[in-house]
């Protein structure tokens, strides 16, 4: 996709973050060959003496349930496991536990893992009773608040304009996408999606990561949906001065990749503006983090 990079002439530090630990999984495949009873067992390190079954749901096909031993192996089911066993994790204190996992299904994005929908059982050890447990898997996604500083003293946010079925919309978004590979380069993944979604080339040592502010209990990501979904978020913060003829340039500007689904408009927002004109929930955050941030000193105002 052609693009633009815009005129260098302000440099945010990203903070640093620090990197989840491994977690060791011990998987052995059931030698049953019905789509009912095929299965895994996994040993998770906080309960060695409890192994955890992972099974298909009735209804998912053998060829289905070979994605699902992969899925098992999978960054994005991982990335579960490991939230649940960490410090601030539902296993960490001893009082709950994970039973089994029913894989419900499997979503191919070629020839990785993109969601998983699946019913965890997890119960309290006191009561006995199982705490709800319906997961769509989709894992860590990225964000990015860009505000264009335009020589004529407004500040615009730039916004996408896409197709949404789930809601039966179309929505003004900020520019995101999720994880597609198991580095975690959540930078470089920001900074893809904005080009692509966009046109515009930006660099890494110009962003800042407003996630990075939060407490390290939150794990420095944002859940926007915890009822149902495991997604985490990382937001960044991208500013820039640029000319007017740049935002005339940008507003309106059909983007993204075709090939993928994606129609995308771009839509330039004043952002004194912005807090009312989108219900997506991401920019109603980013703009919290970004205010807070200019608040307390950890953001210049713009």
């Amino acid at each position: 996709m052609s693009g633009f990079t815009l005129p260098t002439r302000l440099f945010l530090a990203c903070p640093s973050r620090a990197h989840h630990s491994k977690l060791m999984l011990y998987c052995k495949m059931s030698s049953s060959s019905s789509s009912s009873s095929l299965t895994h067992s996994i040993t998770l390190p906080s309960q060695p003496t409890e192994p955890v079954n992972v099974a298909a749901t009735a209804g998912v096909s053998s060829s289905d349930f070979r994605r699902v031993e992969n899925a098992v192996d999978s960054s994005l089911f991982k990335n579960w496991l490991r939230n649940l066993e960490s410090e601030t994790g539902i296993l960490a204190d001893g009082t709950m536990t994970l039973k089994q996992v029913i894989i419900q299904g499997v979503d191919m994005f070629g020839e990785r893992i993109g969601f998983l929908k699946f019913k965890a059982d997890i119960l309290d050890k006191e009561s006995g009773h199982k705490v709800p447990g319906i997961v769509f898997a989709r894992g860590p996604a990225v964000a990015v608040l860009i505000l264009l500083e335009s020589d004529d003293g407004e500040t615009y946010a730039v916004l996408t304009e896409q197709v949404r079925v789930p809601t039966g919309k179309i929505v003004l978004e900020l520019p995101a996408g999720m994880l597609d590979d198991d580095e975690g380069d959540f930078v470089g993944t920001a900074v893809r999606e904005v080009e692509e979604e966009i046109g515009i080339k930006l660099r890494k040592e110009e962003m800042v990561d407003l996630t990075a502010f939060l407490d390290p209990s939150t794990g420095h990501r944002i859940f926007p949906s915890p009822g149902g979904c495991d997604e985490e978020i990382s937001v960044f913060l991208y500013r820039r001065q640029v000319e007017q003829e740049t935002i005339r340039q940008l507003q309106g500007k059909e983007t993204g990749l075709r090939e993928h689904g994606e129609f995308i408009k771009a839509r330039l927002v004043p952002y004194r503006e912005l807090w009312r004109k989108t219900a997506d929930a991401k920019v109603l955050m980013s703009i919290g983090l970004y205010e807070m941030a200019q608040r307390v000193g950890l953001v210049p105002r713009h």
